[in-house]
């Protein structure tokens, strides 16, 4: 088999940042491994319920070919613990082949060999015993049409059979299927070792360790083996990569020269070769003037045909949406690649920081932001820590697995430090953890990823599950698909052309309080802005207020006795803050805040915690139907007052409650058939939001 160079296969990140190269990672959820787990699955569902179906050969027993009778044997001694071979065939001038002998694996004799004029010649012992297991086949033409049947079998063995998990590791059954062969030679070429090319391959697949069809011996024969052909396409490689790099540059300088804004910088070797590439729109720019406060770094793939790490920056918008920054193709993860990478960025946004990065465990990358971003917080994202979770813990806690987790989630949502440190060393302590090196390394990055330890940081909810739902979406979109660089690069950049955004549609936000506040708060935020606020502002009228001697108050739930909150009011400038630290944390008022806004009689809230960011004006995309706010009020209206008449009247008398009840039954069964323009249609569709 020879390697396909063409392809530009992009893979996950692996290799665990524990820092141990035994150790990798399996994400969860990730679509990939559970799409490969699910054939392993199918495959050997099907291999079982085939077996299954075979029942001992018997003589007289008919095939259509030989073929058919081999893996009718094949099955039936799979299932019952040996293999078998192709032995004697025979043939006549009329017939062809006419007689097939099919015999166990250890059937036979081995025969002497001549040794090799060597010093220490191998001497391997034989397998075969000769067993008289067998199947003969015999071929026949009845009515013109051509058939085998079996003509002698014995099912005799004089050696014990094999038990299932031990039948499998048989050479006859142990299989490289041709995508697992271009797999294990792309990553021989990047330079992985046999050991490790077998365990990347577990991971992807999902299959426990040495439950793959092949064992480590298989991997390396055909590494052994193939290593001419890799040889031969090294050059066509290196070539490929090459070209392919200059053609990206070619590619970038074209974008510059037709939008004097786009930006792009690259690093070269000391033979002049591309290490590093970077590059970004002027859409990005500009979004990054109102979106850059928190940006999420996502280094999860890299592409094993070109040898390059994938670096992207994001923003999140005030619709909750990703925003594409900037782009990096690194030569690798050391401190240098990732320093440049922030370096490059940073110019790219004319030398303005943002408030918080979000980025995955990496020792590398944590210590360039470190030196280059010094004012910058530095968070590791959840959704990170979740996905390994199951990769590193599930293998040593087996069925515990399940209540470490639930517990783990608990602890990563603790609001103090203090209970944090104490819930995790009794969470290590219950589980037997205090040697695990994964549970040392979460440890040490504790002052960035746990909620007690962060926040205080602006993350703007970019920590949602929705948001990374949406990066993951993106990424699908450009790593699908291409066969060069030059592909790659046109993808993104029609992925972050913010002109291919589809419109957010204005929807129509029902008020669920009487509150001016929600009111005001619906004309000027986004949906999703508003959503979130809105949750807050229904929460908060669960909540009581004390005041106390200096101006401050402390909020609490009606129902909880513990979990108090102080809200300090300074009222000079309207400045509230409160202990929880929601609106550092994300920009949107705390419920306790705003339960003190309402005590203190506002109607709206101060202009200053209405950040831009969260604001419609700040839209990077015009919004579809701006009247569609108010027509849809002018309905709301209408209806309310309607329906509030109407039921007032009907609470006279169980008659005309019942009348009302089975009319308006009929009429909403009429309406729901009635057929819908398109135009009002797009007005209206989305402003049907369920107020649950």
């Amino acid at each position: 088999m020879t390697m396909k160079p063409s392809n530009n296969i992009w893979i996950r990140r692996q290799q665990c940042p524990c820092g141990d190269w035994k150790c990798y990672v399996k994400y969860e959820g990730d679509d990939q491994t559970s799409v490969s787990s699910q054939l392993i699955k199918n495959e050997t569902t099907s291999t079982s319920s085939s077996s299954e179906a075979v029942f001992m050969p018997y003589v007289g027993q008919i095939f259509k070919t030989d073929e058919d009778a081999f893996e009718y044997y094949s099955n039936f001694a799979r299932k019952n613990g040996f293999s078998i071979r192709k032995a004697r065939s025979t043939e006549s001038q009329n017939l062809g082949i006419y007689r097939r002998d099919f015999v166990c694996y250890r059937s036979g004799f081995n025969q002497p060999r001549k040794k090799a004029n060597v010093e220490h010649p191998r001497d391997r012992k034989s397998v075969r015993c000769g067993c008289d297991a067998k199947l003969y086949l015999t071929k026949e033409i009845v009515n013109s049409v051509t058939q085998w049947y079996i003509s002698q079998f014995s099912n005799v063995h004089n050696h014990e059979l094999l038990e299932d998990d031990q039948v499998r590791l048989l050479p006859a059954y142990r299989k490289i299927q041709e995508a697992d062969q271009e797999r294990i030679l792309l990553l021989s070429k990047a330079g992985f070792p046999v050991n490790r090319i077998v365990k990347v391959l577990e991971l992807e697949k999902g299959v426990q360790p040495g439950q793959l069809p092949f064992i480590e011996k298989d991997v390396r024969n055909f590494v052994r083996t193939c290593k001419k052909s890799v040889q031969e396409n090294d050059a066509l490689l290196t070539e490929k990569r090459e070209n392919d790099t200059l053609e990206f540059l070619e590619a970038c300088k074209a974008m510059a020269e037709r939008d004097a804004d786009f930006v792009y910088d690259y690093t070269t070797d000391e033979n002049s070769k591309v290490e590093n590439i970077s590059w970004s729109y002027a859409d990005s720019v500009r979004a990054y003037t109102v979106f850059g406060d928190v940006v999420t770094f996502d280094t999860t793939y890299r592409s094993i045909t070109y040898g390059l790490l994938l670096g992207v920056w994001f923003g999140i918008d005030n619709h909750g949406k990703p925003v594409f920054l900037g782009c990096a193709l690194l030569q690798d993860e050391s401190l240098n690649s990732f320093a440049w990478a922030l370096q490059t960025f940073l110019r790219f946004m004319r030398g303005r920081c943002p408030q918080t990065v979000l980025t995955d465990i990496d020792s590398s990358l944590r210590d360039a932001i470190a030196r280059e971003l010094p004012d910058t917080k530095h968070v590791i994202c959840s959704w990170h820590v979740h996905s390994k979770l199951s990769s590193w813990f599930m293998p040593s806690l087996g069925s515990q697995y399940e209540e470490f987790k639930a517990e783990f989630d608990m602890l990563c949502h603790l609001e103090g430090i203090e209970e944090f440190e104490h819930q995790w060393n009794h969470l290590v302590a219950r589980f037997g953890l205090a040697s695990d090196k994964h549970i040392a390394l979460l440890f040490s990055y504790r002052t960035s990823w746990p909620l007690s330890y962060i926040r205080s940081y602006f993350l703007a909810r970019s920590m949602t599950a929705e948001f990374y739902q949406s990066l993951d979406e993106f990424f699908k979109r450009i790593l699908s698909g291409q066969t060069c660089l030059q592909l790659f690069f046109e993808q993104v950049w029609f992925a972050a052309d913010l002109r291919n955004r589809s419109k957010e549609a204005l929807q129509y936000m029902h008020t669920k309080t009487c509150l001016p506040i929600e009111e005001n708060a619906r004309s000027i935020l986004t949906p999703y802005a508003f959503n979130a606020l809105q949750h807050e502002i229904v929460q908060s009228m669960q909540y009581a207020t004390t005041e106390l001697a200096n101006g401050s108050y402390l909020v609490r739930h009606y129902k909880k006795m513990e979990g108090e909150y102080l809200v300090i009011w300074i009222s000079q400038d309207e400045q509230i803050h409160c202990s929880c630290k929601e609106f550092e944390h994300s920009g949107i008022l705390c419920r306790h805040c705003l339960r003190v806004l309402t005590v203190k009689n506002y109607f709206e809230i101060p202009e200053k915690y209405i950040l831009f960011r969260w604001r419609l004006e700040s839209s990077l995309v015009a919004l579809e139907d701006q009247n569609g706010q108010c027509n849809s009020d002018e309905y709301a209206q209408v209806f309310h007052s309607l329906a509030a008449t109407l039921l007032t009247e009907s609470l006279f008398t169980k008659e005309r409650f019942n009348h009302v009840h089975r009319e308006l039954t009929r009429l909403l069964e009429h309406v729901r058939n009635m057929p819908v323009s398109n135009e009002f249609a797009s007005n209206m569709a989305a402003n049907n939001i369920s107020e649950s």
